[in-house]
């Protein structure tokens, strides 16, 4: 039985939220649906796992949090990054284009 992309999800998350965040300030809710979004649907970021992780990375200094309003006009927690989760983000996306090079460099072996 194949696994799904969302299998691998766990230990890049904060990866793809630094990313998406690069992009600009956006709330919880918008961060989930613009990684669906770039994903085609393959990944879905799920609440209890979402949070946890912005709490985490607010935690560390890779992100602040400041309450906004959202396109809907809604009260929301809006997160940017920070210039550490800048740094953050660069060495994720260094070892990630390594790490997949050698996981692609085996699956590519006969």
């Amino acid at each position: 039985m194949s696994r799904s992309p969302v299998d691998f999800l766990p230990g890049t998350l904060e990866t793809l939220i630094l990313k998406t965040l690069a992009r600009g300030p956006k709330h919880g809710y918008a961060v989930a649906r613009w990684i669906e979004d770039a994903t085609d649907r393959a990944l879905a970021v799920e609440e209890g796992s979402l949070y946890p992780a912005l709490y985490r990375m607010e935690k560390r200094g890779w992100i602040d949090a400041e309450w906004g309003t959202s396109e809907l006009g809604r009260r929301v927690k809006l997160y940017r990054l920070t210039p550490t989760g800048r740094k953050q983000l660069a060495g994720d996306a260094e070892a990630w284009a390594a790490f997949a090079n050698a996981v692609n460099k085996v699956m590519a072996k006969a």
